[in-house]
Protein backbone atom coordinates (compact mmCIF):
# COMPACT_ATOMS: atom_id res chain seq x y z
CA UNK A 1 0.00 0.00 0.00
CA UNK A 2 1.82 3.37 -0.83
CA UNK A 3 -1.44 5.81 0.13
CA UNK A 4 -2.65 7.12 3.06
CA UNK A 5 -5.97 6.53 4.12
CA UNK A 6 -8.72 8.68 6.63
CA UNK A 7 -11.87 8.45 7.45
CA UNK A 8 -14.68 9.33 10.11
CA UNK A 9 -15.26 6.47 12.20
CA UNK A 10 -17.59 7.58 13.98
CA UNK A 11 -21.29 8.43 13.68
CA UNK A 12 -21.79 11.69 11.26
CA UNK A 13 -23.24 14.63 12.63
CA UNK A 14 -23.27 16.12 15.89
CA UNK A 15 -21.76 14.50 18.65
CA UNK A 16 -19.36 14.60 22.19
CA UNK A 17 -16.63 13.40 20.46
CA UNK A 18 -15.87 12.39 16.64
CA UNK A 19 -12.98 9.67 15.92
CA UNK A 20 -10.70 9.88 12.34
CA UNK A 21 -8.59 7.68 11.70
CA UNK A 22 -5.43 7.30 9.59
CA UNK A 23 -3.52 4.65 7.97
CA UNK A 24 -1.05 4.17 5.74
CA UNK A 25 3.39 5.18 5.74
CA UNK A 26 2.35 9.13 5.85
CA UNK A 27 0.32 8.81 8.73
CA UNK A 28 3.29 9.90 11.48
CA UNK A 29 4.17 12.49 9.38
CA UNK A 30 0.38 14.18 8.87
CA UNK A 31 0.24 13.61 13.05
CA UNK A 32 4.15 15.62 13.57
CA UNK A 33 2.45 18.22 10.58
CA UNK A 34 -1.00 18.84 12.59
CA UNK A 35 0.30 17.73 16.41
CA UNK A 36 3.62 19.70 16.31
CA UNK A 37 5.05 16.46 17.81
CA UNK A 38 4.29 12.85 17.67
CA UNK A 39 3.55 11.19 21.45
CA UNK A 40 5.14 7.87 22.76
CA UNK A 41 3.24 4.77 21.26
CA UNK A 42 0.34 3.71 22.26
CA UNK A 43 -0.15 6.47 24.48
CA UNK A 44 -2.92 9.18 24.56
CA UNK A 45 -1.75 12.60 24.91
CA UNK A 46 -3.44 16.15 24.13
CA UNK A 47 -2.31 17.54 21.47
CA UNK A 48 -3.25 21.29 19.80
CA UNK A 49 -3.98 20.93 15.86
CA UNK A 50 -3.38 23.07 13.35
CA UNK A 51 -4.38 23.43 9.52
CA UNK A 52 -0.78 23.93 6.87
CA UNK A 53 -1.84 27.62 7.85
CA UNK A 54 -1.20 27.59 11.41
CA UNK A 55 -5.10 28.11 12.33
CA UNK A 56 -5.89 26.16 15.07
CA UNK A 57 -8.38 23.11 14.28
CA UNK A 58 -9.25 22.09 18.20
CA UNK A 59 -7.66 20.51 20.80
CA UNK A 60 -7.75 16.71 20.50
CA UNK A 61 -6.82 13.49 21.72
CA UNK A 62 -4.26 12.00 19.71
CA UNK A 63 -2.81 8.54 19.34
CA UNK A 64 0.35 7.21 17.44
CA UNK A 65 -0.22 3.77 16.32
CA UNK A 66 3.17 2.18 14.99
CA UNK A 67 2.42 -1.06 12.68
CA UNK A 68 2.65 -3.87 11.91
CA UNK A 69 0.85 -4.15 15.25
CA UNK A 70 -1.92 -2.16 14.68
CA UNK A 71 -5.99 -3.52 13.21
CA UNK A 72 -4.44 -3.26 9.55
CA UNK A 73 -0.89 -4.06 10.03
CA UNK A 74 0.23 -0.38 9.02
CA UNK A 75 1.27 2.92 10.71
CA UNK A 76 -1.69 4.09 12.29
CA UNK A 77 -2.95 7.48 13.89
CA UNK A 78 -6.27 8.30 15.89
CA UNK A 79 -7.40 11.62 16.30
CA UNK A 80 -10.19 12.26 18.94
CA UNK A 81 -11.66 15.81 18.65
CA UNK A 82 -14.93 17.63 19.68
CA UNK A 83 -17.99 16.05 18.02
CA UNK A 84 -19.45 19.44 16.08
CA UNK A 85 -19.33 19.17 12.37
CA UNK A 86 -17.15 22.25 12.22
CA UNK A 87 -14.75 20.84 13.87
CA UNK A 88 -14.69 17.72 11.98
CA UNK A 89 -15.15 19.07 8.55
CA UNK A 90 -12.02 21.39 9.33
CA UNK A 91 -9.83 18.45 10.47
CA UNK A 92 -10.71 16.51 7.35
CA UNK A 93 -9.38 19.64 5.07
CA UNK A 94 -6.30 19.62 7.28
CA UNK A 95 -5.82 15.93 6.39
CA UNK A 96 -6.72 16.44 2.36
CA UNK A 97 -3.79 18.79 2.65
CA UNK A 98 -1.36 16.65 4.12
CA UNK A 99 -1.86 14.68 0.48
CA UNK A 100 -4.24 12.21 2.73
CA UNK A 101 -6.75 9.77 0.55
CA UNK A 102 -10.73 9.42 1.94
CA UNK A 103 -11.15 5.58 2.56
CA UNK A 104 -13.77 3.64 0.78
CA UNK A 105 -16.04 1.63 2.24
CA UNK A 106 -14.48 -1.34 3.79
CA UNK A 107 -10.84 0.02 3.16
CA UNK A 108 -9.14 -0.49 6.68
CA UNK A 109 -11.17 -3.68 7.24
CA UNK A 110 -9.36 -4.43 3.57
CA UNK A 111 -5.79 -3.52 4.37
CA UNK A 112 -5.95 -5.68 7.54
CA UNK A 113 -7.23 -8.47 5.34
CA UNK A 114 -4.33 -7.90 2.60
CA UNK A 115 -1.98 -7.31 5.77
CA UNK A 116 -2.94 -11.03 6.88
CA UNK A 117 -4.31 -9.75 10.16
CA UNK A 118 -7.62 -11.04 9.10
CA UNK A 119 -8.29 -13.92 7.07
CA UNK A 120 -11.69 -12.74 4.49
CA UNK A 121 -14.18 -14.87 7.09
CA UNK A 122 -13.29 -12.95 9.67
CA UNK A 123 -13.02 -9.73 8.04
CA UNK A 124 -17.11 -10.72 6.56
CA UNK A 125 -17.56 -11.30 10.37
CA UNK A 126 -16.30 -7.29 11.35
CA UNK A 127 -19.01 -5.94 9.24
CA UNK A 128 -21.46 -8.87 10.47
CA UNK A 129 -20.81 -7.54 13.99
CA UNK A 130 -21.53 -4.00 13.07
CA UNK A 131 -24.69 -4.71 11.82
CA UNK A 132 -25.59 -6.97 14.77
CA UNK A 133 -29.23 -6.36 15.72
CA UNK A 134 -29.84 -9.36 17.99
CA UNK A 135 -27.41 -10.93 20.51
CA UNK A 136 -27.27 -14.57 18.36
CA UNK A 137 -26.18 -11.87 15.65
CA UNK A 138 -23.20 -10.60 17.94
CA UNK A 139 -22.25 -14.04 19.36
CA UNK A 140 -22.09 -15.92 15.75
CA UNK A 141 -19.97 -12.46 14.77
CA UNK A 142 -17.81 -12.95 17.37
CA UNK A 143 -16.98 -16.27 16.97
CA UNK A 144 -16.59 -16.06 13.42
CA UNK A 145 -13.86 -12.91 13.98
CA UNK A 146 -12.47 -15.21 16.25
CA UNK A 147 -11.39 -17.30 13.67
CA UNK A 148 -14.08 -20.53 14.73
CA UNK A 149 -15.09 -20.42 10.74
CA UNK A 150 -11.74 -20.76 8.91
CA UNK A 151 -10.14 -23.06 12.11
CA UNK A 152 -13.00 -25.62 10.91
CA UNK A 153 -12.21 -25.07 6.95
CA UNK A 154 -8.67 -25.30 7.58
CA UNK A 155 -8.68 -28.65 9.40
CA UNK A 156 -10.95 -29.82 6.32
CA UNK A 157 -7.99 -28.73 3.95
CA UNK A 158 -5.17 -30.09 5.73
CA UNK A 159 -6.79 -33.55 5.38
CA UNK A 160 -7.40 -32.90 1.69
CA UNK A 161 -3.70 -32.13 1.36
CA UNK A 162 -2.71 -35.42 2.89
CA UNK A 163 -5.07 -37.03 0.32
CA UNK A 164 -3.81 -35.03 -2.11
CA UNK A 165 -0.40 -36.31 -1.32
CA UNK A 166 -1.54 -39.83 -1.84
CA UNK A 167 -3.10 -40.03 -5.14
CA UNK A 168 -0.04 -37.40 -6.77
CA UNK A 169 2.29 -40.34 -5.31
CA UNK A 170 0.32 -43.15 -7.42
CA UNK A 171 0.34 -40.43 -10.28
CA UNK A 172 3.69 -39.48 -10.31
CA UNK A 173 6.15 -42.29 -9.13
CA UNK A 174 3.35 -45.32 -10.35
CA UNK A 175 6.92 -47.50 -11.28
CA UNK A 176 8.40 -46.32 -8.24
CA UNK A 177 9.21 -48.14 -5.10
CA UNK A 178 5.98 -47.22 -3.64
CA UNK A 179 3.10 -49.37 -2.21
CA UNK A 180 0.48 -50.02 -5.07
CA UNK A 181 -2.20 -49.35 -2.79
CA UNK A 182 -1.25 -45.97 -2.40
CA UNK A 183 -3.99 -44.48 -4.02
CA UNK A 184 -6.32 -46.50 -2.10
CA UNK A 185 -5.46 -45.10 0.51
CA UNK A 186 -6.90 -42.19 0.05
CA UNK A 187 -10.41 -43.56 -0.15
CA UNK A 188 -10.92 -43.31 4.00
CA UNK A 189 -9.99 -39.71 4.24
CA UNK A 190 -12.12 -38.77 1.45
CA UNK A 191 -15.00 -40.46 2.95
CA UNK A 192 -14.46 -38.62 6.23
CA UNK A 193 -14.17 -35.33 3.91
CA UNK A 194 -17.44 -36.09 1.95
CA UNK A 195 -19.93 -37.38 5.15
CA UNK A 196 -17.87 -33.75 7.14
CA UNK A 197 -18.72 -31.75 4.51
CA UNK A 198 -22.36 -33.06 3.85
CA UNK A 199 -23.30 -32.70 7.85
CA UNK A 200 -21.74 -28.63 7.22
CA UNK A 201 -23.72 -28.29 4.06
CA UNK A 202 -26.93 -29.78 6.24
CA UNK A 203 -26.10 -27.01 8.89
CA UNK A 204 -25.20 -24.05 6.46
CA UNK A 205 -28.83 -22.82 6.13
CA UNK A 206 -28.15 -22.31 10.23
CA UNK A 207 -25.53 -19.95 10.36
CA UNK A 208 -27.44 -18.04 7.01
CA UNK A 209 -30.76 -17.60 9.59
CA UNK A 210 -28.75 -16.27 12.33
CA UNK A 211 -27.59 -13.58 9.95
CA UNK A 212 -30.68 -12.94 7.86
CA UNK A 213 -33.10 -13.96 10.08
CA UNK A 214 -35.20 -17.03 10.89
CA UNK A 215 -38.10 -17.15 8.14
CA UNK A 216 -41.88 -17.86 8.84
CA UNK A 217 -44.68 -18.09 6.15
CA UNK A 218 -47.86 -17.59 7.33
CA UNK A 219 -50.41 -19.62 4.63
CA UNK A 220 -53.56 -20.36 4.55
CA UNK A 221 -56.94 -19.45 2.72
CA UNK A 222 -58.29 -16.31 2.49
CA UNK A 223 -59.88 -14.95 5.55
CA UNK A 224 -58.26 -17.45 7.87
CA UNK A 225 -57.05 -14.53 9.95
CA UNK A 226 -53.16 -14.53 8.46
CA UNK A 227 -52.82 -10.56 8.49
CA UNK A 228 -54.85 -10.35 12.21
CA UNK A 229 -52.31 -12.56 13.55
CA UNK A 230 -49.32 -10.96 11.92
CA UNK A 231 -50.54 -7.69 13.39
CA UNK A 232 -51.16 -9.43 16.56
CA UNK A 233 -47.46 -10.65 16.78
CA UNK A 234 -46.04 -7.69 15.61
CA UNK A 235 -47.90 -5.57 18.13
CA UNK A 236 -48.76 -3.39 15.02
CA UNK A 237 -51.21 -2.65 11.95
CA UNK A 238 -48.38 -3.90 9.50
CA UNK A 239 -51.32 -5.70 7.29
CA UNK A 240 -54.43 -4.31 5.84
CA UNK A 241 -57.06 -6.31 7.31
CA UNK A 242 -60.62 -6.60 5.74
CA UNK A 243 -63.53 -8.90 5.39
CA UNK A 244 -63.26 -9.06 1.39
CA UNK A 245 -61.20 -11.58 0.60
CA UNK A 246 -57.90 -11.44 -1.16
CA UNK A 247 -57.31 -8.17 0.57
CA UNK A 248 -53.64 -9.24 0.95
CA UNK A 249 -51.65 -9.17 -3.00
CA UNK A 250 -47.99 -9.19 -2.21
CA UNK A 251 -45.99 -10.38 1.06
CA UNK A 252 -45.81 -8.12 4.24
CA UNK A 253 -42.83 -8.85 6.18
CA UNK A 254 -42.30 -8.19 9.75
CA UNK A 255 -38.85 -8.45 11.83
CA UNK A 256 -39.25 -9.68 15.39
CA UNK A 257 -36.65 -10.59 18.05
CA UNK A 258 -37.22 -14.33 19.63
CA UNK A 259 -35.04 -15.65 22.03
CA UNK A 260 -32.36 -13.55 20.80
CA UNK A 261 -32.47 -14.30 17.11
CA UNK A 262 -33.98 -12.25 14.28
CA UNK A 263 -36.92 -13.96 12.57
CA UNK A 264 -38.78 -12.78 9.89
CA UNK A 265 -42.70 -13.00 9.86
CA UNK A 266 -44.78 -13.09 5.88
CA UNK A 267 -47.89 -12.79 5.35
CA UNK A 268 -48.58 -14.14 2.32
CA UNK A 269 -51.60 -13.74 -0.36
CA UNK A 270 -54.65 -16.38 0.41
CA UNK A 271 -54.85 -19.54 -0.85
CA UNK A 272 -57.37 -20.33 -3.61
CA UNK A 273 -57.98 -19.38 -7.18
CA UNK A 274 -56.99 -16.59 -7.91
CA UNK A 275 -60.09 -13.75 -9.09
CA UNK A 276 -56.93 -12.35 -11.54
CA UNK A 277 -53.79 -11.70 -12.76
CA UNK A 278 -52.52 -9.35 -10.06
CA UNK A 279 -53.52 -11.72 -7.31
CA UNK A 280 -52.52 -14.92 -9.01
CA UNK A 281 -49.19 -13.24 -9.22
CA UNK A 282 -49.30 -12.78 -5.08
CA UNK A 283 -50.63 -16.12 -4.68
CA UNK A 284 -47.12 -17.42 -6.59
CA UNK A 285 -44.71 -15.09 -4.98
CA UNK A 286 -46.35 -15.98 -1.67
CA UNK A 287 -45.70 -19.87 -2.59
CA UNK A 288 -42.25 -18.93 -3.26
CA UNK A 289 -41.66 -17.62 -0.27
CA UNK A 290 -42.86 -20.29 2.02
CA UNK A 291 -40.93 -22.82 0.23
CA UNK A 292 -38.09 -21.40 1.13
CA UNK A 293 -38.48 -20.28 4.69
CA UNK A 294 -37.42 -22.00 7.58
CA UNK A 295 -40.70 -22.78 9.41
CA UNK A 296 -45.09 -22.20 7.50
CA UNK A 297 -47.63 -21.59 9.80
CA UNK A 298 -50.77 -23.32 7.97
CA UNK A 299 -53.46 -20.52 9.40
CA UNK A 300 -56.81 -22.59 9.47
CA UNK A 301 -60.65 -20.24 10.08
CA UNK A 302 -61.55 -22.76 12.83
CA UNK A 303 -64.97 -21.31 12.42
CA UNK A 304 -65.49 -22.31 8.62
CA UNK A 305 -68.70 -24.72 8.19
CA UNK A 306 -66.81 -26.52 5.89
CA UNK A 307 -63.36 -28.17 5.78
CA UNK A 308 -60.60 -27.30 3.73
CA UNK A 309 -57.39 -29.59 3.73
CA UNK A 310 -53.51 -28.27 4.48
CA UNK A 311 -52.47 -26.23 1.67
CA UNK A 312 -49.80 -26.89 -0.55
CA UNK A 313 -46.59 -26.23 0.30
CA UNK A 314 -46.94 -27.57 4.32
CA UNK A 315 -44.47 -30.05 5.61
CA UNK A 316 -43.81 -31.66 8.22
CA UNK A 317 -42.92 -30.35 11.33
CA UNK A 318 -44.83 -27.25 10.69
CA UNK A 319 -47.56 -25.32 12.82
CA UNK A 320 -51.00 -25.33 12.31
CA UNK A 321 -52.86 -22.42 14.12
CA UNK A 322 -56.20 -22.91 14.13
CA UNK A 323 -57.81 -19.32 14.62
CA UNK A 324 -61.03 -17.92 15.28
CA UNK A 325 -61.33 -19.65 18.47
CA UNK A 326 -63.70 -17.31 20.00
CA UNK A 327 -66.29 -18.63 17.32
CA UNK A 328 -68.11 -21.69 17.59
CA UNK A 329 -66.17 -24.36 15.84
CA UNK A 330 -67.18 -25.29 12.49
CA UNK A 331 -66.22 -28.52 10.44
CA UNK A 332 -62.63 -27.49 9.68
CA UNK A 333 -61.56 -27.73 13.14
CA UNK A 334 -61.78 -31.27 13.04
CA UNK A 335 -60.60 -31.64 9.25
CA UNK A 336 -57.65 -29.22 10.46
CA UNK A 337 -57.00 -31.43 13.62
CA UNK A 338 -57.32 -34.32 11.35
CA UNK A 339 -54.89 -32.70 8.49
CA UNK A 340 -52.16 -31.54 11.13
CA UNK A 341 -51.51 -35.58 12.69
CA UNK A 342 -50.86 -37.02 8.93
CA UNK A 343 -48.48 -33.91 8.61
CA UNK A 344 -47.08 -34.27 11.93
CA UNK A 345 -47.84 -30.53 12.67
CA UNK A 346 -48.04 -28.98 16.19
CA UNK A 347 -51.35 -27.52 16.85
CA UNK A 348 -52.21 -24.54 18.62
CA UNK A 349 -56.01 -23.24 18.55
CA UNK A 350 -55.90 -19.37 19.54
CA UNK A 351 -57.89 -15.99 18.64
CA UNK A 352 -55.69 -13.61 16.65
CA UNK A 353 -58.61 -10.61 16.84
CA UNK A 354 -58.54 -10.99 20.81
CA UNK A 355 -54.91 -12.24 21.23
CA UNK A 356 -56.10 -15.76 22.86
CA UNK A 357 -53.92 -18.14 23.64
CA UNK A 358 -50.88 -16.02 21.80
CA UNK A 359 -48.61 -15.96 24.52
CA UNK A 360 -48.70 -20.15 24.01
CA UNK A 361 -48.09 -19.57 20.09
CA UNK A 362 -45.34 -17.37 20.72
CA UNK A 363 -43.50 -19.07 23.36
CA UNK A 364 -43.60 -22.30 21.12
CA UNK A 365 -42.28 -20.47 18.51
CA UNK A 366 -39.42 -18.86 20.26
CA UNK A 367 -38.74 -22.87 21.20
CA UNK A 368 -38.30 -23.57 17.50
CA UNK A 369 -35.96 -21.23 16.88
CA UNK A 370 -33.81 -21.46 19.46
CA UNK A 371 -33.49 -24.83 19.20
CA UNK A 372 -32.81 -25.10 15.27
CA UNK A 373 -30.57 -21.74 15.79
CA UNK A 374 -29.24 -22.09 19.36
CA UNK A 375 -26.53 -25.22 18.63
CA UNK A 376 -23.38 -24.72 21.08
CA UNK A 377 -21.39 -25.69 17.45
CA UNK A 378 -19.82 -22.70 15.38
CA UNK A 379 -21.50 -22.37 12.33
CA UNK A 380 -19.66 -23.40 8.84
CA UNK A 381 -21.68 -21.04 6.92
CA UNK A 382 -22.84 -17.41 7.53
CA UNK A 383 -23.36 -16.33 4.15
CA UNK A 384 -24.55 -17.78 0.61
CA UNK A 385 -21.23 -17.34 -0.98
CA UNK A 386 -19.62 -20.07 1.71
CA UNK A 387 -22.27 -22.10 1.41
CA UNK A 388 -21.80 -22.02 -2.58
CA UNK A 389 -18.31 -23.19 -1.84
CA UNK A 390 -19.09 -25.42 0.75
CA UNK A 391 -21.53 -27.51 -1.89
CA UNK A 392 -18.27 -27.02 -4.40
CA UNK A 393 -16.11 -28.48 -2.31
CA UNK A 394 -18.23 -31.43 -1.16
CA UNK A 395 -19.07 -32.08 -5.28
CA UNK A 396 -15.68 -32.09 -5.86
CA UNK A 397 -14.77 -34.81 -3.44
CA UNK A 398 -17.58 -37.01 -4.14
CA UNK A 399 -16.31 -36.96 -7.47
CA UNK A 400 -13.05 -37.75 -6.36
CA UNK A 401 -14.57 -40.63 -4.83
CA UNK A 402 -15.73 -41.62 -8.03
CA UNK A 403 -12.36 -41.76 -9.81
CA UNK A 404 -11.64 -45.28 -8.58
CA UNK A 405 -9.35 -45.99 -11.18
CA UNK A 406 -8.06 -42.62 -12.14
CA UNK A 407 -5.98 -41.34 -9.61
CA UNK A 408 -5.22 -38.29 -11.88
CA UNK A 409 -8.55 -37.05 -12.17
CA UNK A 410 -9.56 -37.71 -8.64
CA UNK A 411 -6.25 -35.86 -7.44
CA UNK A 412 -7.42 -32.62 -9.89
CA UNK A 413 -11.19 -32.94 -7.89
CA UNK A 414 -9.24 -32.79 -4.50
CA UNK A 415 -7.40 -29.85 -5.65
CA UNK A 416 -10.60 -28.03 -6.64
CA UNK A 417 -12.00 -28.98 -3.55
CA UNK A 418 -9.10 -27.37 -1.88
CA UNK A 419 -9.45 -24.08 -3.76
CA UNK A 420 -12.91 -23.48 -2.93
CA UNK A 421 -12.54 -24.32 0.58
CA UNK A 422 -9.63 -21.35 0.15
CA UNK A 423 -11.69 -19.34 -1.61
CA UNK A 424 -14.11 -18.84 1.83
CA UNK A 425 -11.32 -17.67 3.75
CA UNK A 426 -9.66 -15.61 1.18
CA UNK A 427 -6.25 -17.55 0.54
CA UNK A 428 -7.43 -17.57 -2.82
CA UNK A 429 -9.48 -14.66 -4.35
CA UNK A 430 -10.88 -13.16 -7.34
CA UNK A 431 -10.30 -9.47 -7.06
CA UNK A 432 -14.21 -9.13 -7.99
CA UNK A 433 -15.20 -10.95 -5.04
CA UNK A 434 -12.99 -8.84 -2.51
CA UNK A 435 -14.95 -5.50 -4.12
CA UNK A 436 -18.05 -7.17 -3.37
CA UNK A 437 -17.43 -8.08 0.07
CA UNK A 438 -16.11 -5.44 1.41
CA UNK A 439 -17.94 -2.69 -0.51
CA UNK A 440 -20.75 -3.41 1.95
CA UNK A 441 -19.14 -2.06 4.63
CA UNK A 442 -19.31 1.20 6.54
CA UNK A 443 -16.91 3.52 5.55
CA UNK A 444 -14.12 3.86 8.27
CA UNK A 445 -14.33 0.36 9.03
Amino acid sequence: MTTTIFALSTAPGRGAVAVLRVSGPRAKATLKALAGTCPAPRRASVRSLADRQGREIDSALVLWLPGPGTYTGEDSVEFHVHGGVAVVNALVEALLGQGLEPAEPGAFTRRAFENGKLDLAQAEAVADLIDAETEGQRRQALSQLGGALGRIHLAWREELVEVLALLEAAVDFPDEEVPSDVADRSRPGLERLAAQLHLALADAQRGVAVREGYKIALIGAPNSGKSTLLNALAGRDAAIVTAAPGTTRDIIEVQMVLGGYKVVIADTAGLREAADEIEAEGVRRGMVWAAEADLRLWVADGSLEHGLPAPEGVRAGDVCVINKADLPAGGQTPVAIQEAAAFSLEVHRISARRGEDLGALLSALTGRVVEQLGSGSPPTATRLRHARLLQEAYDRVVSALEQTEAPELAAEDVRLAARALDRITGAIHPEDVLDRVFSSFCIGK
